[in-house]
């Protein structure tokens, strides 16, 4: 295949699965938005500058741009994503002896969404001295309703890293499955952003590996809410 159509497929799949448009992308990466349609049609041979410009807008490092990891170029964020309400697809428990808050998110998330789970959640973490919580945190099942992986949109993104900015004072480290090497890259954007990088870990591998990584990361041997797959 053309190097320009591949380049160009794997920008239109990042973009799609971060619920962003191509305006959204154009301007967040300060390019006009005809520019970046031709950069998706394999029209144009876009220079450095430039894919560090949509690394940057994609939050994802330069080399994950040309990773070998594949994700659909289905828009996700549609109304169809959200049928079903977030009281079934949140879950949390706290495990009060061993000190850890565990919450799981299946499907996608908005603004709203997370600003109803950071107050229920920092309502809990109020109850422990500070930095005395683990977090352990499954998105493994953050996808669409086509069932692929997706990633949190811009305003997800800056959502969570106000709720971590606050998650900080109470934990004193916070272990994430993730759904995609992608949701790892973004996942390292955020917790950069909020001042935690040096607390927290993301992990993607085959399910049972991944699981058994985070219990021994957390000091555990099992987690009544989060657990490896069948």
């Amino acid at each position: 295949m053309n190097v320009r159509i591949e380049f160009g497929n794997r920008i239109r799949e990042l973009r799609a699965r971060s619920g962003m448009s191509q305006e959204v992308l154009a301007h967040r990466a300060g390019m006009d938005r005809s520019y970046l349609s031709g950069v998706e049609r394999g029209l144009r041979n876009i220079s450095l500058d430039n894919i560090e410009r949509l690394a940057k807008a994609l939050n994802v490092s330069i080399s994950y741009m040309f990773a070998v990891e594949r994700l659909s170029d289905t828009p996700a964020y549609q109304p169809h994503d959200f049928t079903v309400p977030l009281s079934e697809r949140f879950k949390y428990h706290v495990d009060s002896d061993k000190r850890i808050l565990s919450f799981q998110v299946t499907g996608l998330l908005n603004g709203q969404h997370v600003d109803h789970m950071s107050k229920t959640l920092l309502g809990i973490c109020n109850a422990f001295k500070k930095e005395e919580l683990s977090v352990f945190v499954d998105h493994r099942d953050m996808k669409a309703a086509d069932g692929k992986p997706a990633v949190y949109s811009p305003e997800v993104a800056e959502k969570a890293v106000l709720f971590q900015q606050e998650l900080t004072t109470y934990s004193n480290r916070v272990v994430v499955l993730c759904n995609s090497e992608f949701m790892v890259q973004q996942m390292n954007f955020v917790t950069a952003t909020s001042g935690i990088h040096d607390k927290s870990i993301h992990l993607f591998d085959h399910d049972k590996e991944m699981v058994g990584k985070a219990y021994e990361l957390l000091d555990i041997n099992g987690n009544d809410l989060i657990q490896a797959k069948t």
